[in-house]
């Protein structure tokens, strides 16, 4: 965990298959802790053709059946068939923006928001930021993208900096 957050939590990403990874992490972590996803990330990497999501919009039947016996992931068979739906439209804002990042960083006008936080109770678990994306996410085809999950996804790709003030990550990033 402590790697985690010194080297990749809240770091400004830009790079499509790192936005489908997050993506694919986080709908997964609904419910669960961070840190039972984190321990199962290479599992997922495996079983997800690496965070590709060509392939992944590709897996039928067979695959899902597959994917449910395997005891490195997290075996709900609606966030399997989520993540799936989800490649799917991912895929389709890709062709339409002609990269998910342009369309993903639209909410917060293409720029970190710097949140100023000198204790974890002050750090929100969604935002006005995050309730639009989760809406325009959904009206994409997106599914288990509620504003919670929405927010805890822009922090992890830096869009909203929650290292709270006396991190040496808040301002590295900031």
């Amino acid at each position: 965990m402590i790697e985690y957050h010194d080297k990749e939590w809240g770091r400004p990403c830009h790079k499509d298959n790192l936005h489908f990874e997050y993506l694919i992490l986080d709908t997964f972590q609904a419910g669960l802790s961070w840190r039972t996803i984190l321990h199962k990330r290479e599992n997922f990497r495996k079983a997800f053709s690496g965070f590709n999501a060509k392939a992944v919009a590709e897996y039928d039947k067979n695959k899902i059946k597959v994917l449910m016996k395997d005891r490195g992931l997290v075996r709900n068979r609606l966030k399997i068939l989520g993540a799936v739906k989800n490649a799917e439209a991912f895929l389709k804002i890709q062709e339409e923006f002609r990269s998910f990042d342009k369309y993903i960083w639209q909410f917060t006008d293409y720029k970190t928001i710097n949140n100023r936080c000198e204790s974890f109770s002050q750090i929100r678990s969604k935002s006005k930021e995050s309730e639009l994306m989760s809406r325009d996410l959904k009206r994409r085809g997106f599914v288990f993208v509620g504003p919670t999950t929405c927010y805890a996804y822009m922090q992890g790709i830096g869009m909203m900096n929650d290292h709270l003030i006396t991190c040496f990550r808040h301002k590295k990033i900031r």
